[in-house]
Parts: structure tokens; sequence; C-alpha cells
């Protein structure tokens, strides 16, 4: 017998069904010669550090730096009492540690997630118990079952994934002790008043920054006037077509007079066909989607999307067989993967109203070993949904339209350009004129999109043509957009070397190839979710912004390493390099702990200034109402308006920077959570469109009829 730990119970059920076990027992699968069970993430975490040293329990300046001789792990903590374990994480160990020390089992399988956190969850939980038996190692990038049973006769010795462990464990250990030192350490130095700390990150501050720079960019924009000339010219067959001034490659200039001028002299001119040129031209379609990307396309293209649910949405994806590993930095596929690719290609492809269109074919910039960091580009499996939700079809979707592009005719299209010169006139530019044609929809019949086409009228070279009207009109200069998740993802990428999403350029690819990044692809969305919750930046629409919290910690924190994309940037290519058995472990430790030591130092000895200040304000506890979950009251906390019965699980609260709200422009106030849990609505006044309009409503907030959450409703009375 054998045991097999996965990471979440809903993949020891792939595997189960995979194996044909219907034997359900409380905490794991039993048959055919497995014990299968699971673990709910991490089941264990470091110690806190007042676990290493009873003075920690209080924060005090001289306590710092402190970093631990030897890392320790213990049970997860409650999310609601940090001081207590987790009940379900401490049963489910006994559990995993009962199946492992049964006398007829010889083996253990980690089928953790192929990265660096699974497999330290599953090499935590084994060490932990001690077992003394071998362990193997299930390495899949999907969950079909297909692919389980190969996978279960092609298992790797646990022991030849120790490169991975090691970039694990120095990425959390690394954190921990920046974390733990510098967010302690600020918080006593720069921070008035009691409440949240001032979260201090190896990846937050670097996101932070570059969010802070394109804001402070925007801020000292200085607009520049620009002028253009457009002319309007007549065939002699009554057909018309615009065209631009230009000197040489410019058809922006920079004084009205000049334009005027050349205005002048076109009123009625004749003009000459000077030059024409038709070019076809071939558009191939986006490359397959790595995680960044498909976070970008998805929050640029659907509102209320973050990059943080569409990872969440993919990886439910993921567990459910629909689509491959998403945690993945490449956009191309192994050259193992071409069958694979070719046998779900005939899946997707059948009922399609272009489906004799679609033809496999091997191409390098589809599958490219050389350039698959680890994990393959996204694609979707053999399986086809029967039922998902529509947060899972919206991303579905997009995976299974990409894939299926790639390998559509290539779209064509035609642009023409007419250089238009005027006859007997003093000047020493031409007007230029630009048509498209689409030719050939290809790959853009897969989501329908339409090209835009500017169409030209038929003229030779030689031919002469009138000039109706000119006009000189004034622009200026914009600033750069704010940042998007998209566009910051992509930063976070690439350490900034790279803005463009469809960019191959070899010191692109090499960057992300090397690990040259902020953060994982893992990871990523998580941190901008942390900048939001810290307080550091805000989401107006979809463009981030620093809070005022967050442009004082840019300008004011003294350690400016953790600001800087580059020292980021090659932290995470050390971490990769330990993957790739190129740096060494301790070696990195050594350089984050001397780091860390002269951060604090930094610190403690930097201007007395004050960062962040929380007023004090006395909690109270005044019940607003009966909580509609459990009938328990409802009180104000920190964070939310929430039930007084939350240690016995229950989950009601209205949160103070709730999101539905925030778009409002409106934050919940007592007076409306009383409306809400008295009347069952609440009139709220001051309420902002996205356009800027004041308006009042009647909302509702009420629970889904499918889970446990609550929606916000928004009902008009014009009464009110």
């Amino acid at each position: 017998m054998k045991v097999i730990i996965a990471e979440k119970p809903s993949v020891a059920k792939n595997i189960a069904d995979a194996l044909k076990i219907k034997s359900k027992k409380d905490g794991y699968f039993e048959g055919e010669g497995y014990f299968i069970t699971w673990a709910f993430g991490h089941l264990l975490q470091l110690y806190d550090a007042k676990d290493y040293d009873s003075k920690m329990a209080r924060w005090k300046m001289e306590n710092f730096p402190f970093i631990p001789e030897q890392f320790q792990y213990k049970v997860k903590s409650d999310p609601r009492n940090r001081d207590r374990q987790d009940g379900g994480a401490a049963k489910q160990l006994r559990t995993i540690k009962s199946l492992i020390k049964k006398r007829e089992v010889d083996g253990i399988i980690s089928a953790c997630d192929f990265d660096r956190e699974g497999q330290i969850i599953g090499d935590t939980i084994i060490e932990n118990i001690n077992a003394g038996k071998r362990v193997y190692r299930l390495l899949l990038n999907e969950w079909t079952p297909n692919a389980i049973l190969q996978g279960l006769n092609q298992l790797k010795s646990n022991e030849e994934l120790l490169p991975l462990r090691n970039a694990g464990v120095s990425r959390q250990w690394a954190d921990w002790v920046i974390g733990i030192n510098l967010t302690s350490a600020a918080t006593l130095k720069f921070q008035k008043g009691k409440g949240q700390a001032l979260n201090i990150g190896r990846v937050l501050l670097p996101t932070l920054k570059i969010i802070y720079d394109r804001d402070k960019e925007i801020e000292n924009f200085k607009p520049e006037k620009f002028f253009k000339l457009a002319a309007l010219f007549r065939t002699k067959d009554g057909k018309e077509y615009e065209g631009f001034y230009t000197e040489g490659k410019e058809d922006k200039f920079k004084t009205k007079e000049y334009l005027d001028n050349i205005s002048g002299q076109l009123n009625g001119a004749p003009a000459i066909v000077d030059d024409k040129t038709t070019e076809k031209k071939r558009e191939l379609p986006p490359y397959l989607f790595n995680l960044s990307n498909l976070q970008g396309y998805i929050t640029s293209k659907y509102k209320g999307w973050t990059s943080s649910k569409v990872l969440k949405t993919a990886q439910s994806l993921y567990e459910k067989k629909y689509i491959t590993y998403p945690r993945t930095a490449s956009n191309v596929l192994d050259d193992s993967l071409t069958g694979k690719a070719a046998k779900v290609l005939e899946v997707m492809k059948k009922g399609l109203p272009f489906e004799e269109e679609v033809r496999f074919r091997k191409s390098k910039r589809v599958f490219n070993s050389a350039k698959v960091d680890s994990h393959s580009a996204i694609m979707p499996t053999y399986l086809v949904p029967k039922s998902l939700t529509r947060d899972e079809a919206i991303v579905y979707e997009a995976v299974k339209n990409r894939f299926i592009m790639q390998f559509m005719p290539a779209a064509e299209h035609e642009e023409t350009k007419i250089i238009t010169k005027l006859r007997n006139a003093d000047m020493k530019g031409f007007f230029v004129s630009k048509g498209r044609v689409q030719l050939t929809e290809g790959w853009k019949k897969v989501e329908n999109i339409k090209s835009k086409e500017a169409l030209l009228p038929s003229v030779n070279v030689n031919d002469e043509v009138e000039t109706v009207k000119n006009k000189v009109s004034s622009h200026e200069t914009k600033p750069p957009k704010p940042h998007t998740e998209k566009t910051l993802l992509k930063v976070m990428e690439t350490c900034g070397r790279s803005y463009n999403e469809e960019d191959t350029t070899a010191e692109a690819m090499e960057a992300v190839l090397s690990g040259f990044s902020i953060g994982t692809p893992a990871t990523r969305a998580e941190t901008i979710k942390k900048l939001t919750d810290t307080g550091y930046i805000s989401a107006l629409g979809k463009n981030l912004q620093c809070t005022d919290l967050g442009r004082r910690l840019v300008e004011t924190f003294p350690v400016k390493e953790l600001f800087d994309l580059e020292f980021t940037g090659r932290l995470e290519k050390s971490l990769a390099d330990i993957e790739k058995q190129k740096f060494d472990k301790e070696r990195f430790l050594q350089l984050i702990y001397q780091f860390t030591k002269e951060a604090v130092q930094q610190i403690k000895t930097g201007e007395d200034v004050i960062i962040h200040e929380i007023a004090s304000s006395k909690r109270s506890t005044e019940v607003l109402g009966k909580c509609p979950v459990c009938g328990n009251g409802v009180i104000e906390g920190f964070k939310g308006f929430g039930c007084s019965n939350w240690k016995n699980g229950c989950k009601f609260v209205v949160w103070k920077n709730d999101k539905f709200l925030a778009t409002l422009r409106k934050k919940p106030t007592k007076t409306m959570v009383k409306q809400l849990l008295t009347k069952g609505s609440a009139n709220v006044k001051g309420l902002t469109s996205k356009k800027g309009n004041k308006f009042n409503a009647i909302l509702k907030y009420e629970k889904n009829p499918e889970n446990d959450y609550f929606s916000w409703k928004m009902e008009f009375d014009k009464k009110f």
C-alpha cells in the first residue's frame, strides 16, 4: 500500500476517480493499493517569533533584528485566533500520520502541485510526521484521468526535487525574516497609534514603487501643443479621401502659423497622386496564455475582475481537470506535448462553424521547449465541461479560444498608402493617406474580432485630384495612463524590461526564462490584493493609484533597496537559480540575513517621522441589529460590521472597504447597517456614478442562494 498526499480534497477525488476508487472514509479514500488523503494547502506554518523566544511576544525595538538559528514549523493557526491551532488542519494531520504509520504502507507519494509551494507543502507534512518511509513525487500538469494513470507509472524519487524544495524554502524563510523584522521595526519607528501594522515586504514595496512612479509621471506631465493639417481631396469621378500634411515622417508641428501658411495655398488648388503603394500583411494570433497574460486579458476585458479572482477561477478549472496548470510564466508548449495538443484540438474544434479551417500543425511559435519555464503555457484538456459557473466560463472560453487560434490561418489585410502633392505650390511636404482592408479573417473568427477598415478610392499614380477643403487642428500630448492590473502584472513579470503583452524580444524573453522578475506567477495577484488591503493603493475603476499612505511610505521609508526593481529582480533570479542548481541556498539566506540586519539598523537610525498615524478610538459594542444568518448581535469591528458570533463560525460581515460601495465612492456607516438589519434595505444618498454624477438609491444586502456570501442589490425609488 502507498499513501498519496494531494494538495486539496478536490485533487484527491480526481486521483480516486482515475483509479475508480469509491470507498471514502473520514479524511481519505481507500482502494486499489492506495490510501489517498489530502491537505488544505498549507497545514503547517513557520513558527511565529514568540514561539522561538517569549520576549518576542511584545514588540520592542531592541529585540530586532531577530533571526532564528533553525526554522521550525507548527500546525497552522486558526485565521480568527492566531493563538489557537486550526482544528481542521490538526485533525487532517492526525489522519495523514495514522495512514503513513500503518504497517502495510511501504511508500508515500506527494501529489501536491508541481511548483515551489506545492513541494514544501508536501515535504513539511511528511517531515513533520517523520515516517522513515520512501517518498515519491507525482508530477503532473493536469488532473485528467489519463494524465494521472500515466503519472503514477512514471513516479520520481522525491530526492530529485530537492532543488525545487530548496528554492521554495529559501523564498519562505527569506520573506519571513524580511517581513517580521522590517514590518515590526518600521511600525515601531514610523507609526503612531495601534492598529494594522506598517506592512513591509520583499515583493510588496517594489510593486508599490511601480505605481508610485507612474502616478508621479502623470502629476509632473506638462502637455505640449502640436498642430496637424488635414486636406480633403476629390478624384475626377467624385470620390473623396483625406490626407495629412507630412514632412519627412513628421505630421505633427509645433507652430500653427507654419501650417496656416501652407493651408492658405490649398483652397481649390490642383494636386496629383505622386505615389501609391499597396502591401499585403499577415497577422498571427497572440501567443498562448501564461498566467500574467491571462490575468491581464480578463481584467482589462471584463468589469469587476481582479488578477486574484482570475487566478482563483483558473485554479478551480485546473482542479476540475478542464485546463492545465495555470501558474506558469511560459506562453509556449513543450515539444513533448505535440501529440496531446493534437488530440485536444480534435475535441475542441468539433461543431465550430469554421471547423474545416482548424488544422493541427507543429510550429516553433506554439511548441518550443527552449522557451518553457518549468511549466508549459495554459491550454484546455481533452475533457469538455458539462457545466461551469459564469466566472469559470469566462476564463475557460478565453483559454480554449486562445488555443484554437494557434491552429487557424493567419489573418490577412491589405494596407494602401497614397502620397498626394500639390502642383505649383511652394511647400516641402506632401499629404499622406492610409487605407486598410481585411482580406482574410483567419484566427479572428474564433472570437469574432472585427478589424477597423479605412477605404480609399481607386486611384493611380499621376491622377489629378482637386483640393476640396482643409483644416489646421490643435492637439495636446497626453500624459501616461495610470497602471491597471494588466500593465502592472507585465512590469512585474519582467521587472520593467517589457511593457508589451506580445513582446518576444530576446531581452524580454530572457528576463522571464531566467526568473528575473518581481514575484512569481503564483504570487503577483496576492501582492496586488495585499497592497489594496494594507491601504497602500486604491482602485478607481480599473486604474490603480497610490494612497497618501503609500506615497508617504515610498518617500520616507529609508531602506531604498526594497523599492529597487533591479534589487528585487536579482533576488527572484537567485531563487530561480537555486531551483536550477546554479546558486546555493545557504549563500542566498546569508545574503538575506545580512541585508535584514543592515535594513533594521537603517530604520533605527533613520529620521524620526510619522508615516502612518492611527487615530485612537474606542470600539463600540453597540448592537446594530440581528445577524441575518444566526440571529446574534451585529457590532462594529476594526475592519467591518460583523456578527458577534464569529468565534463559532458565523461569517456575516459588511466590510468597511467593501468593493461594491467603493465603486460608488461610499463607505458603509452605522446608520446604513442598522437600516439593512432592521428594515432589509437602506436609503443611501450621495452615491457617485462612473461618470461622476451624484445619485440616491435603495441598497439591499442579500445572501446568495448558491453560497454563504452576500451581495448588494440596488433599487431606485422616485420618492426617495
